[in-house]
């Protein structure tokens, strides 16, 4: 987090920091707010050391990108920039640009809309005890890295920070925020990943899986895509040419996303306490991965 000139801070995630301008009193007193991406990487619901080179401007390129590719989808960008008679002004400040986005505020539900295309993670872990995820039934015989039979929408209770996230029913849901918000994030959940798989899939990526967030436009009402979308941090990203030819889940799940980050912690570290501090290695490798993606899927 830093001191940006015209710009108060107001809140910070684990990867995101948000400012609003001078003189607003906050979030429910302004109708832009300045999202910066930092290069701060979280697994296991904490923030390690050290950071992603670069990894803010990049996960800012990507979820820009999609926004554009996603154009029938309502989102909380506005405009990022001015004109003062002929003269075009950045309202981005300099010292944060390419690692941050204008947006307006919403109503955010408390919701994270988890859409699963394939079984991995916790969804392997929970289909080996009960062959479900999430309450949802799954066909026997699956393995670990399987396509799923048609993509599933597994909604999460979004934790404040320094609390676990929690998989919760379409139910669980409904109660929170209503049968027809519900139903909506869960339409809506669909058809972007729907969408953002056939297009990755055709750059020769696959998304496995991924979570959006969305909240209502305070003006409209309109159910409104926000924060993130289909990162390296917010989904989980595999090569199909390994996929096709892999014969082993670790052969076939070549990813682009910090599952490097996720493996060295898992066999470095019990979960207990403050998690160790990640070897230059895996920060280079996790680095790596998330330029290769960006290329891969923008051709930039």
């Amino acid at each position: 987090m830093s001191e940006i000139p015209g710009w108060v801070h107001v809140y910070s995630g684990k990867v995101r920091d948000l400012y609003v301008p001078e003189g607003a009193e906050g979030l429910a007193d302004t109708d832009s707010v300045l999202v910066v991406a930092s290069d701060r990487v979280s697994a296991f619901d904490h923030v390690l050391q050290p950071g992603i080179p670069d990894k803010g401007e990049l996960l800012t390129t990507l979820s820009l990108w999609w926004f554009d590719q996603l154009d029938d989808v309502p989102n909380h960008l506005v405009p990022d920039h001015t004109l003062v008679g002929e003269r075009v002004v950045e309202r981005i400040p300099a010292a944060v640009s390419g690692r941050s986005m204008l947006v307006k505020p919403l109503d955010m539900f408390p919701v994270e809309c988890v859409v699963r295309g394939y079984l991995t993670g916790s969804g392997w872990t929970e289909y080996q005890r009960s062959r479900s995820v999430c309450g949802i039934p799954l066909p026997d015989g699956l393995r670990n890295g399987d396509r799923l039979p048609e993509p599933i929408y597994t909604p999460a209770w979004k934790a404040p920070l320094g609390q676990h996230d929690e998989n919760i029913s379409f139910e669980r849901t409904v109660e929170l925020v209503g049968a027809d918000v519900a139903e909506e994030l869960r339409r809506r959940s669909l058809h972007v990943y729907a969408r953002g798989a056939a297009i990755a899939e055709a750059r020769g990526v696959i998304i496995a899986d991924t979570k959006f967030e969305f909240g209502a436009d305070r003006t409209t009402g309109v159910i409104t895509l926000a924060d993130e979308v289909l990162t390296s941090d917010s989904s989980r990203y595999w090569d199909a040419a390994a996929y096709a030819a892999g014969t082993t889940p670790e052969e076939r799940m070549a990813s682009f996303d910090k599952q490097i980050v996720r493996d060295w912690l898992a066999a470095n570290w019990d979960k207990t306490g403050e998690p160790p501090a990640l070897p230059q290695d895996v920060v280079e490798r996790t680095a790596a991965r998330y330029r290769e993606l960006l290329e891969r899927l923008t051709g930039e």
